[in-house]
């Protein structure tokens, strides 16, 4: 497998307050990684580092063969799908109309993009939304709507796929068919992809590596490990006697 991120001992900080500290961790292609964490843990500033929107302190990050600092010439292969509720819930725009600011740049927001029409309804397609393509987007449901994003973040055919808690706010039958669409897309297209997750049993069952942060990382290995590894209350600390109650302290399901 070729490598997709190679992070070693990355710092960061955000107004001079360490958020990341000595984070190593590689990503190949056709993998699925989650990363989890408590809340402040740096999940969300972790993808925005990997996308060059937030510079790294000390440490390498390579993306996609480049230092993180040259990633922006490459963000066309990086798909990323952030938190939903940054997309106000009564977007004033069509299904079609959202997926198409996914090709959106500084070089192509004055300019015509080749076949934008045709790339739209293809990760539509991708996704199963293609009927949609004229509804309202605030008139979708919760799952449509995460569809609806995913295709945004499809657009640009990316080798690399970055999701900020896609399942948030969604039930558990949507959730099931947002997760199944993620490996279908992960098998067919050979993409890597990095899943940030506030769910630690959903992401533990659907990922091939875990990622467990709390500013520094605790633990990094196979989901099975990863839950019974007693360090998981150092990473949870006061949301650990939540954790155990739900998977127990050998990892396994009550």
């Amino acid at each position: 497998m070729d490598q997709v991120i190679s992070c070693r001992t990355v710092d960061v900080s955000i107004n001079g307050r360490p958020v990341l500290e000595q984070i190593t961790f590689s990503v190949e292609t056709g993998q699925l990684v989650g990363i989890i964490g408590p809340n402040g843990a740096g999940k969300t500033t972790l993808l925005r580092a990997i996308l060059g929107l937030v510079p790294i302190d000390r440490g390498s990050m390579l993306v996609l063969g480049l230092p993180v600092a040259q990633v922006t010439s490459r963000r066309g292969k990086i798909g990323y799908m952030p938190q939903r509720q940054l997309f106000e819930k009564h977007f004033p725009f069509s299904v079609a109309d959202v997926v198409h600011s996914g090709l959106l740049n500084r070089s192509t927001i004055f300019k015509r993009i080749e076949k934008a029409d045709q790339r739209v309804m293809e990760a539509l397609a991708l996704v199963g939304m293609e009927n949609f393509a004229r509804r309202p987007f605030k008139d979708l449901s919760g799952g449509e709507q995460q569809r609806v994003l995913l295709a945004r973040s499809l657009v640009r055919n990316p080798e690399l796929l970055l999701l900020d808690e896609p399942n948030a706010g969604l039930d558990f039958p949507a959730q099931q068919k947002f997760l199944d669409l993620l490996q279908t897309l992960r098998n067919e297209r050979k993409l890597a992809i990095i899943l940030v997750s506030h769910d630690l049993l959903s992401a533990a069952s659907f990922v091939d590596l875990l990622i467990c942060i709390n500013r520094v990382m605790h633990l990094h290995g196979h989901p099975g490990e990863v839950l019974k590894s007693a360090t998981l209350k150092d990473a949870y600390r006061c949301q650990y006697d939540f954790l155990s109650n739900s998977i127990g302290l050998d990892g396994e399901k009550k």
